[in-house]
């Protein structure tokens, strides 16, 4: 078995189920629980059986399990007050309220998770290109800010498994986009990789961790808050769901957050 651990990431394996965690935000287990699920599970269209098992790994109640029942890939962040809540076409949710669980799928896209210690709030963010380019993770820590005056200084924030610069290859469009929209980072070259021409066409690798821990770091979160797990997913194809290995069957990585 391939175990993913490494100076940021443990890799725990609870019966037959497994996932992640990020060492640092372990550090407030007493406040916190949270899980990235690796590919032993499918939780794309889950039953309930696989959610009820990984819940009870992880000691959180699943009644009160928020999932959003379409992720569009946008920059929309919504608070969520009670378990009641069924979010809806929006790509992130924050809470200050103890014992709601978040539940956000993946495959591919990057996961962060916000949270800030000092106001006990937390935040589960789903992070596709268009979300990048639309600047989720900014939207969600303004929001954080609005909500629950949090100060950027105090927020930690976790950037999960996704696809690394080393294989988020995209052709010369979405290469114009990402580099008309950070163009004001001056960090084009380093975001931005020449790759080869394929069948007439030139390609390009894109850098989206570098791209969402500058924009953090811009709006005041802290160089030593931001923590990356540094694992691709498509790298790990064979332990993480990955879209662009699997395409249309490809499952789904789950991203698991709550305050307890």
């Amino acid at each position: 078995m391939k175990y993913l651990s490494n100076e940021n990431v443990v890799h725990i394996k609870d019966g037959d189920i497994e996932y992640l965690q990020f060492k640092k935000l372990l550090e407030y287990k007493d406040k916190l629980q949270h899980c990235y699920t690796t590919r032993s599970n499918n939780y794309e269209k889950d039953n309930g059986e696989n959610y009820k098992k990984l819940y009870d790994s992880l000691n959180l109640d699943y009644n009160k399990l928020v999932k959003i029942k379409e992720q569009i890939h946008s920059n929309l962040v919504q608070v969520i007050e009670n378990e009641e809540t069924k979010p809806d076409k929006v790509d992130g949710l924050i809470t200050n309220k103890k014992e709601i669980s978040f539940s956000l799928r993946f495959a591919d896209c990057t996961p962060i998770y916000l949270y800030d210690p000092v106001k006990n709030v937390i935040g589960d963010i789903h992070s596709g290109w268009k979300g990048t380019v639309g600047k989720i993770a900014v939207e969600a820590v303004n929001k954080m800010i609005e909500e629950y005056n949090s100060n950027p200084k105090d927020i930690i924030c976790c950037i999960g498994p996704a696809i690394g610069k080393c294989h988020f290859e995209v052709d010369e469009g979405v290469k114009n986009i990402f580099e008309n929209t950070f163009s004001y980072m001056n960090i084009n070259d380093k975001i931005i990789e020449k790759g080869e021409v394929k069948e007439g066409k030139q390609k390009y690798f894109i850098d989206t961790n570098l791209i969402n821990r500058t924009m953090l770091e811009e709006i005041g979160l802290l160089e030593e808050n931001i923590i990356e797990s540094n694992i691709c997913t498509v790298c790990n194809k064979d332990v993480l769901h990955s879209y662009r290995v699997d395409r249309e069957k490809a499952g789904r990585n789950t991203a698991i957050m709550s305050l307890i």
